[in-house]
This record gives structure tokens, C-alpha cells and sequence, in this order.
């Protein structure tokens, strides 16, 4: 049986890199998150994360049991603002912040149905290649993959691979390429934000059933071009510059128009889910839950995986 200390135990760990952190948020020791993570593991009889020295990471199972808990919990600490009535007509100011493309692409048009539904509702977008950077007095942050700030409560909204791929041109030169730590004879294309050491990638290598083995490896790419838009790295890789690591939301729909392909198609990279972040875990307000029931309509399915 799962219990509600659970699912706030595995929600902290979902939006955490390390056990350090979910500790924190849960102002708990790291040893007993890792007593509890363990016993809550015994009970479902599965492996939900994996611990090395950099973090941790969630197995499939744990992917699924985070989005389960996230959606849980939201709906329980939703009740006060829905029973004392605020969930319906909003007002006040709203401010969220998002990065460039995905909130070009899939956020703006979310904050422009928010605003003719809410007239009084005030919206600020911010778009950012560092949206922490910019989340000074922000009620929102939309994050593509887990954070190191502690200080910020994820809310998971839509699943997002990434992919590795290159133009179809490009990638006839890969043919023989089987392990990722071949990577380093080819140029890169670096997409530089969030102040990431981006050029640092782990792998994970799929068994025969498409499952995550427990086999990793880690590599750096190189090459001479970066930049911090993603729009420009993906357009190089169009026209036949190098290889780029990319989010399936942009990357899917060029892969569908046979623009670029997959590269290392049996080697997973580790997600990276869609979350709106919330500065903090001391309840909801009206104006966040109405962009989070707003955004979660919005990528029920993800778009890019319809």
C-alpha cells in the first residue's frame, strides 16, 4: 500500500538530482529518505531509482509512479481552493516563465486561451534560455527535465525523451556507429542553457525488450558550433552541420518529416518531463492551479506525441 508521505517522498525525489536535495525539501536526513525510498521500493516489489555518485535517476517504473503521485497529490491540495469556491472566475497577476522555444511554441498559445477565458486575469510571459535565472518573482516556471534548486516544487505535465539525430546525409557517414563513445570522432552541435555543461551526456543501453538495462556510459561532445537557441542548433543539423542531442518535443516532428534521424536508436538518453515549478510546497494558489489544470489539458497527450 501506498501512503501520501510516499508520494510526496517520491515527488521530491522526481524534481531532485540527488537524495541531498529531496531530503531537504522534506526536511529529512538523506539516510532516511534512502530507508524510506528503499522500503517503498520492497513494497511495490520493483526498482523505482538508481543510485550513482553524481544522483540518482528514476527507472521506467519510477517515471510512472512520479507522474501517478505528482497528479495525486495535486488533486488532494487542490480541495481547499475548490471547496471555498476560488476556482472560478480568476483574477490578480500572473507570471510565468518558460524557455525560448517550447514557450514560443507551446506556452504562448496556452497564455493567450488563459487570457480570453480570465479577462481579469493579468499574464506575464518570460521567455528565457535560463529560465531559473529569470525566475525572480515568478508564480510559475516551466522546465524542461529535473532541477538542482531545491527551492522549487516540480509539477510534471507532459513526458519528454531526447534524442540524438542528425541529418539523413549526415548520418549515411554513422553507419558503422555502435557505441556512443564514438561520438568523439564527429562534430557536435551544442545547444548552450540553464548555464548546463551541456556537452556532457549519459547514455543508457536498451535491452531487447526496449527497457532501460542497467548498463550506462558517459560522454562529452565536441565540435565547433554552439549556440543558445534551439531553433539555430536544429536548423544546422538540418542542413547537414553535426549531430544534436534534443528534446522529442522539437526533434519529433522533424524525424516525422525525414529531416533529421535518430542516431543510436538502441542507446537511451535519460528524459527530460515537461514540469511547471512552483516556488513553493506550502499550498497552491487559485492563479497557479488554473495554469496548471490549464497546461495539463493542453499536453494530455503531448503534442508531439499525437
Amino acid at each position: 500500500m501506498i501512503e501520501l508521505d510516499d508520494m510526496r517522498l517520491f515527488r521530491a525525489l522526481g524534481v531532485s538530482r540527488s537524495l541531498a536535495a529531496a531530503a531537504r525539501l522534506l526536511n529529512l536526513t538523506p539516510p532516511a529518505v534512502t530507508v524510506r525510498l528503499q522500503r517503498l521500493e520492497e513494497r511495490l516489489g520493483v526498482r523505482l531509482a538508481v543510485r550513482e555518485a553524481r544522483g540518482i535517476s528514476l527507472t521506467d517504473e519510477g517515471q510512472r509512479l512520479l507522474q501517478e503521485a505528482t497528479e495525486l497529490l495535486e488533486r488532494i491540495e487542490a480541495i481547499p481552493s475548490r471547496v471555498s469556491g476560488e476556482s472560478g472566475s480568476v483574477s490578480g497577476n500572473l507570471r510565468i516563465v518558460a524557455p525560448l522555444g517550447f514557450g514560443r511554441v507551446h506556452i504562448a498559445p496556452l497564455v493567450r486561451d488563459l487570457h480570453r477565458a480570465h479577462p481579469n486575469l493579468a499574464i506575464s510571459l518570460i521567455l528565457s534560455d535560463s529560465p531559473l535565472t529569470a525566475a525572480a518573482g515568478a508564480d510559475v516556471v516551466v522546465s524542461i527535465g529535473n532541477i538542482k534548486a531545491s527551492s522549487w516544487i516540480g509539477h510534471y505535465l507532459a513526458p519528454n525523451e531526447r534524442f540524438l539525430c542528425a541529418a539523413p546525409a549526415f548520418a549515411r557517414r554513422l553507419r558503422k556507429l555502435a557505441h556512443p563513445s564514438e561520438l568523439a570522432k564527429y562534430d557536435c552541435l551544442c545547444l548552450r542553457e540553464n548555464d548546463e555543461d551541456v556537452t556532457r551526456l549519459r547514455f543508457l543501453q536498451s535491452d531487447a525488450d526496449g527497457k532501460n538495462a542497467s548498463k550506462s556510459v558517459t560522454i562529452r561532445m565536441s565540435g565547433a558550433l554552439s549556440s543558445n537557441d534551439g531553433t539555430v542548433i536544429s536548423d544546422w543539423a538540418v542542413d547537414g552541420l553535426g549531430i544534436i542531442e534534443r528534446s522529442e518535443w522539437d526533434a519529433a516532428r522533424l524525424v516525422a518529416a525525414g529531416k533529421l534521424v535518430r542516431v543510436l536508436p538502441t542507446w537511451r538518453l535519460e528524459p527530460a518531463p515537461v514540469m511547471a515549478l512552483l516556488p513553493t510546497r506550502h499550498g497552491v494558489s487559485s492563479r497557479q492551479r488554473l495554469f496548471l489544470d490549464a497546461a495539463k489539458r493542453a499536453f494530455d497527450p503531448a503534442p508531439w506525441r499525437r
